[in-house]
């Protein structure tokens, strides 16, 4: 559980956010680790419109291509474009410096805290 920060929410699809405005998105250690190294990311662009549950982007690594689900539905406001230039940082720090990108939110999709999230990916 030490991995899971409990002060962020997180999707079955291994997003996290936090609860800031405009809310910060990225990926969960356990991804970033079941990926493996991170070669590419293909995030959306700033001013674009997102929803909640639908794909966003994509995350490429040496062993496959995962795609990038949005918790949230917004506008988008910033992109990570250190983690676009060096993808291995969200396998070194994935709920910091390797976070992808952030939201002006108007609403929530479904949400686990870190404590379902834990139960989730360890049954």
């Amino acid at each position: 559980m030490s991995e899971i920060p409990s002060t962020l929410q997180y999707t079955a699809e291994h997003e996290w956010i936090d609860g800031a405005s405009p809310a910060t998105i990225g990926i969960t250690k356990n991804a970033a680790d079941a990926l493996g190294d991170i070669v590419y990311l293909e995030l959306p662009t700033v001013g674009s419109e997102i929803t909640a549950g639908a794909v966003v982007g994509e995350v490429e690594s040496t062993k496959s291509v995962s795609e990038l689900f949005s918790p949230v539905t917004g506008t988008v406001v910033e992109v990570n474009q250190d983690a676009v230039d060096e993808p291995s940082v969200v396998n070194g720090d994935p709920y910091g410096a390797g976070w992808l990108f952030r939201v002006d939110v108007t609403s929530t999709g479904e949400l686990l805290s870190a404590e379902e999230y834990a139960a989730r990916i360890t049954d």
